[in-house]
């Protein structure tokens, strides 16, 4: 090889490794976290990055997963005083989407949701209990096909903090929560066809929201 060549050689590995050091401290900012902000405020669901889903047992040999696609709801935190927490979710209950249309229908209709007697699903928080640092109970009311009944939320705060590279109406100072429990649909007037699909429903939501007010 020659001087030269060498001479080109070291001085291209020299930037390359440059280019990297200066880089590392930008790629390292850019890689995914958990934002760990505090969640005390007021906040507005984000009906475009939270989801309201369930699981059911199908057959005695499979399950069934649904989910809601049109929610929103608010939602207020106060670390400091439990009591003062509060949440409700609201949703349109002709959203619903088994992945199959014809099961949507038959669940639309009068044996199941009968959205057109009840169009709405609605839950209102009563109180919370925490946990631990980031999980809890929240405790509060669910109303289905005019019914409704009490039920506890396990839940677990995801994150909160300032999400500037989001443009509005999703951007802002966010914080993100997920919860599951348990219900019988029966309970709730819907116990058709109890000898093919499960009386237990696995409820889980995934939440998003937007501080309106600290």
């Amino acid at each position: 090889m020659s001087y030269h060549r060498l001479s080109s050689v070291v001085k291209t590995a020299t930037l390359c490794l440059g280019l990297a050091t200066l880089m590392a401290p930008a790629a390292e900012a850019a890689a995914y976290h958990v934002a760990k902000g505090s969640p005390a405020g007021t906040y507005r669901i984000d009906p475009d990055h939270s989801l309201a889903w369930f699981t059911i047992g199908h057959a005695g040999v499979a399950v069934v997963t649904g989910r809601f696609d049109t929610m929103s709801g608010t939602y207020t935190v106060d670390p400091a005083d439990a009591a003062k927490d509060r949440a409700t979710v609201h949703i349109v209950a002709s959203s619903l989407d088994t992945n199959l249309a014809a099961r949507d229908h038959d669940l639309q209709g009068p044996d199941f949701f009968n959205v057109r007697e009840f169009p709405d699903i609605d839950f209102s928080a009563t109180r919370f209990r925490s946990t631990g640092s980031k999980t809890g109970l929240l405790y509060g009311k669910l109303t289905m096909r005019g019914v409704t009944h009490p039920v506890v939320f396990r839940v677990r705060e995801i994150g909160a903090g300032p999400v500037t590279a989001l443009p509005k109406p999703w951007g802002g100072y966010l914080s993100g929560y997920e919860g599951t429990a348990t219900i019988r649909r029966s309970e709730f007037g819907m116990g058709a066809y109890a000898g093919m699909i499960g009386d237990v429903v696995h409820l889980h939501v995934n939440i998003e929201g937007v501080r309106t007010s600290k």
